[in-house]
């Protein structure tokens, strides 16, 4: 089994962007609701199928790679609302965070996220995190699909 541990938060400022390199991301939902979810990515060109439990901080998460030839077939049978991003990966304290800048009718939301090997691991925060957002359901991505 798959288990995802996370912390997420909002992105106070720009000051994060020196150094950050990022891949475009377009995400849709199959299943989107409070006991699950299950997605397809399109990240640059991988495609992914992954389902996710409930939960803030820690979940179950299961992520499978599917062929390219099938993203528009399985896009074309998701929930109405789809999240355009570009996610940018920053190593900082020993981890490497992922801030994810939306675009398109989530344009100038920027939230952050590091994935943890435990519940208890220390994670040192970059100046530029701000609220605290793990577990805030309005924040998941499938939520955001939601506001699309």
């Amino acid at each position: 089994m798959g288990v995802e541990i996370e912390r997420k938060f909002l992105v106070r400022d720009d000051s994060w962007r020196v150094g950050a390199t990022g891949t475009r991301i377009r995400q849709a939902y199959l299943v989107r609701d409070s006991l699950r979810s299950v997605r397809i990515r399109d990240q640059d060109g991988t495609v992914t199928l992954t389902i996710k439990g409930p939960g803030g901080r820690v979940r179950d998460e299961f992520e499978y790679i599917i062929a390219a030839a099938d993203a528009d077939g399985l896009f074309a049978l998701c929930e109405p609302g789809s999240i355009h991003k570009t996610r940018h990966r920053i190593a900082f304290g020993g981890h490497i965070w992922e801030v994810d800048e939306f675009h398109a009718a989530l344009e100038g939301l920027v939230i952050a996220e590091v994935e943890l090997g435990s519940t208890d691991e220390a994670v040192t925060l970059p100046s530029w995190v701000g609220t605290e957002v793990t577990g805030d359901l309005a924040y998941t991505n499938a939520a955001l699909s939601l506001r699309t």
